[in-house]
């Protein structure tokens, strides 16, 4: 079987994409850059291609589907990227992936800490030889009534670790499970609100969910209260969160996503006109720390991320039950 891999990268997916496809019998084809309109000729006699976080348009597919590409399988949990709505009118299969929840939880635990420790202050005040202790006293994890905002793999990890912290946990979700609720209590989202110091988000991006964090969410919120956001940016009304941030009501934010990052995270840019105003917003608070959609990025979850790609391909063909696929 053949699957045509765009985003290609040569410094940590190249080693499992070649180690897998000569473990499956899979003939790659080969582009380091994102598909596009220009480019899709290359997926040419290719049934089943493989991408990540590029946007695929309803335009894509269909150039995709006439091509006679059978299954995109994006390398990554999330598909909000893709048109899902037009792939099912065309009858075009889409697949995601998982990866070992570890990472994500590991990298949430130490934005939450980075936030209340007030970490980005202390480290910018050291490169300048500042070490003078006003405005840096932190605050204690143990102390913090944690709400967690999704509870599938990822979030669960992030209770079972925060609950050796010694804090008061509490989750929404509405399909709760019962290893959650080992270290939670699930509450509705009002009580969340009102109940927590600090928010910590674990959702997939849905038009139900969308901007979940926004001005009216944010009144109900206590003051100084904490947000982290390891899931996807448009959980949280970028306009909202700075307009928070300068009134004071929030007092400390870890964002490992932000809104409209497509086409701009994992690319060298140094030298570009980046079109995202927010991001530089948020960047310049003091006790904002924004980091490049990199929770994920361990070596157990690339291996993870490629291999379910290509089994998921593997699996479609063989005509067998395909665990990752979305449509």
């Amino acid at each position: 079987m053949k699957v045509f891999v765009y985003s290609y990268r040569d410094f940590d997916e190249e080693i499992f994409f070649q180690k897998y496809a000569k473990e499956y019998g899979i003939e790659l084809g080969i582009s380091r850059e994102a598909p596009t309109l220009e480019n899709a000729h290359l997926a040419e006699g290719y049934p089943y291609i493989s991408i990540i976080t590029t946007p695929i348009d309803g335009a894509l597919i269909d150039k995709f589907y006439e091509l006679g590409v059978k299954m995109i399988s994006t390398r990554t949990i999330g598909y909000d990227h893709v048109n899902i709505k037009r792939a099912k009118e065309v009858g075009m299969h889409i697949s995601n992936v998982t990866y070992s929840p570890h990472g994500v939880a590991d990298y949430t635990i130490m934005l939450m800490l980075m936030a209340i420790r007030k970490m980005k202050r202390i480290m910018e005040r050291a490169m300048i030889n500042d070490f003078s202790l006003k405005g840096i006293q932190g605050r204690e994890l143990s102390q913090f009534t944690v709400g967690i905002l999704g509870t599938g793999k990822i979030g669960t990890k992030v209770l079972q670790y925060l609950s050796g912290f010694g804090c008061k946990l509490y989750a929404y979700d509405a399909y709760p499970n019962d290893e959650a609720k080992k270290y939670a209590d699930y509450v509705d989202l009002e009580t969340l609100y009102k109940e927590c110091d600090l928010l910590s988000l674990h959702m997939d991006l849905n038009k139900d969910n969308y901007h979940l964090i926004n001005k009216e969410s944010l009144a109900k919120m206590k003051d100084q209260v904490v947000i982290i956001n390891t899931a996807r940016g448009a959980l949280i009304d970028s306009t909202a969160l700075i307009e928070a941030l300068e009134n004071g009501k929030i007092g400390a934010v870890g964002l490992d996503v932000i809104e409209n990052e497509f086409n701009l995270y994992y690319y060298d840019l140094k030298d570009n006109r980046v079109e995202n105003r927010e991001l530089f917003i948020l960047r310049g608070f003091p006790n904002v720390v924004v980091t490049p959609h990199m929770a994920f990025y361990t070596d157990q979850a690339i291996s993870d991320m490629v291999l379910h790609s290509l089994q998921s391909c593997y699996y479609m063909e063989q005509g067998k039950e395909n665990p990752w696929q979305v449509v």
